[in-house]
């Protein structure tokens, strides 16, 4: 497997899979990289290389890994990585380039976006729907039937009460309760959607 990202996120896939997957290279745009986890890193894909196995996009930024990911679209295959302390139902779905990390749990009939993050302990109940380029940070709960929109952040320890619909491109605070829909471009913060206003107020 090849690895895009040598920063944070990297580090984390990196040390999940490197017991059993052997990484072919780690690539990363910043040229004053040249070393993770004892990995040499390759620098930037060039224009004509030719993968000999499959990609996993190790960048945490949602937007970033959507433009990543678009542009390598048709000259790699997208690796999935599911932690072996992970519960999977066979009854959900998984698209391609997605990390299930340690503890997390996604129950029946629940699909899971292209490029998508559930964090560690993340819970996702049964008939979610979460899309591409979210991610759901860790110890987030999904209680059941809630639909998340494109490129998303679930907080760390949010809670989201059952069939509540969050859109596109929305933040969600850590800790915070949503028990209502939230329209797209949103934030929110603790038990309310907050204007732009509100969210620059020290």
């Amino acid at each position: 497997m090849y690895i895009y990202g040598a920063s944070g996120h990297g580090k984390v896939i990196i040390d999940i899979i490197d017991s059993y997957e052997k990484i072919h290279g780690v690539f990363d745009d910043d040229p004053n990289k040249t070393d993770i986890l004892g990995y040499p890193i390759i620098g930037a894909i060039p224009s004509n290389f030719r993968f000999r196995s499959d990609l996993f996009i190790a960048i945490g930024n949602n937007a970033i890994r959507k433009q990543l990911a678009l542009n390598l679209t048709g000259k790699v295959k997208f690796a999935n990585i599911i932690h072996e302390s992970a519960i999977f139902s066979k009854r959900a779905n998984l698209g391609t380039g997605c990390v299930v990390m340690e503890g997390a749990i996604i129950k029946v009939s629940s699909v899971i976006g292209n490029q998508t993050i559930i964090n560690t302990g993340a819970s996702i109940d049964h008939d979610c729907n979460i899309g591409d380029f979210v991610h759901i940070a860790p110890q987030a709960t999904l209680c059941g039937g809630i639909q998340v929109g494109e490129g998303t952040l679930i907080g760390a320890n949010a809670i989201i009460l059952p069939g509540v619909k969050i859109g596109q491109w929305c933040t969600i605070g850590a800790g915070s309760i949503v028990n209502k829909d939230v329209p797209d471009n949103s934030c929110w913060i603790g038990n309310k959607n907050v204007s732009p206003f509100e969210r620059i107020l020290p």
